[in-house]
């Protein structure tokens, strides 16, 4: 101190850092009455970003509350110097923490909104908190009279020797980007790849993109071998779709009335099973005299891929049992067997499932 202390230095201080601490307690009474307002919004990036505030705001008013008693003392000036520069760094980092929290937080939240689904891609989000944080660093450094023009000349040529022994990180990292980028996938996507894997995507982080199969297994997929892949997405672009169901009737059935019973039954499926698309127009459709059966497909509309193993279940159920109530016969495939005797030949007509027995 350049003099002694006394009660005229002492009396301003306390005033200072007791307007620092009563600040920050109205700080954080009207940021929480904030909080409450923004959670009834609809809007879930006013709570991120009131969050953020609450960190921030409070930490600032007692930090400006302690560099006004630091200022009403008697200090040197080096002590002076020292307590400021102490005081920025500490609001540099608390600023930093929450401004990557902030600023994750919304990316999280447009991430989501844009997807639709409740899972989001976190390598977006980890990126950005990564850079907020480094960003935060060398301020923080260059406060305290670190020079960092050194340092990034350092982390350039390091790089170089980083990259090359990274391929495979910075390939799945860079996949990942294109692939969210080029929205051909998007977390909740029901997708199917060539090898024979598919499931609904769960999420797309730097390295890897998590898969979970209708049996809720997990499977993990670089995302560099994700984009190589030839891949079906059921999910795009419309979420809708439609499946086919193949069936057959005997050659003595009038289509007509086959054609009919089985729209009626199509739509009595779409408008009552869950998953369907009440909209849908039935469709069947006549293609082939097979051996023992004239073939049709049947058109249905489904929600999304999932649904349609339930929806087949369904249809499949209701239409025999129409078929069996209006005495549409559906044959069983038939099969032709000569059966020789002293070198005469008997040809039997056998169901494929005698036949099948009898040899």
């Amino acid at each position: 101190m350049t003099e002694d202390l006394t009660m005229d230095h002492l009396v301003p201080a306390g005033i200072a850092l007791a307007a620092g601490l009563v600040a920050a307690f109205l700080l954080r009474v009207l940021l929480r009455w904030l909080a409450g307002h923004a959670g009834r919004t609809r809007w879930s990036g006013d709570d991120v970003i009131v969050a953020a505030l609450r960190t921030v705001a409070p930490w600032a008013a007692v930090a400006g509350g302690v560099a006004g008693a630091a200022a009403a003392l008697p200090l040197t000036r080096t002590v002076q110097h020292n307590v400021n520069q102490a005081l920025t760094v500490l609001l540099i980092f608390v600023t930093t923490v929450s401004a990557a929290r902030m600023i994750a937080g919304l990316v999280r939240t447009l991430t989501t909104s844009r997807s639709g689904v409740a899972g989001s891609a976190t390598i977006f989000v980890n990126i950005t908190r990564v850079l907020v944080l480094a960003i935060g660093f060398l301020v923080m450094l260059q406060t305290l009279g670190v020079s960092i023009a050194p340092m990034l000349t350092a982390l350039g040529v390091g790089g170089l020797a980083v990259a090359l022994a990274l391929q495979d990180t910075l390939a799945n990292l860079f996949a990942g980007i294109h692939i969210l980028a080029s929205k051909t996938v998007q977390p909740g996507d029901y997708i199917q790849l060539d090898s024979g894997e598919e499931g609904y995507v769960e999420d797309i982080n730097w390295r890897q993109t998590t898969v979970r199969e209708l049996s809720n297994n997990l499977i993990v997929i670089p995302n560099g071998q994700l984009a190589k892949s030839n891949m079906t997405n059921f999910m795009r672009p419309e979420q809708k779709l439609t499946i086919m169901v193949q069936a057959g009737v005997a050659y003595d059935s009038d289509l007509d009335h086959v054609e009919r019973v089985t729209t009626e039954v199509v739509a009595e499926v779409m408008t009552e099973i869950t998953g369907a698309v009440p909209d849908h127009e039935p469709a069947v459709r006549f293609h082939t005299f097979g051996d023992s059966r004239i073939g049709f497909t049947i058109i249905l509309g489904v929600g999304e891929f999932s649904d349609q193993y339930r929806i087949k279940h369904e249809f499949i159920k209701r239409l025999h049992k129409r078929y069996r109530a209006e005495g549409i016969r559906i044959p069983a495939p038939a099969r032709t067997v000569a059966l020789q005797q002293g070198g005469v030949a008997f040809p039997q007509q056998r169901t494929g499932e005698d036949a099948a027995a009898h040899l």
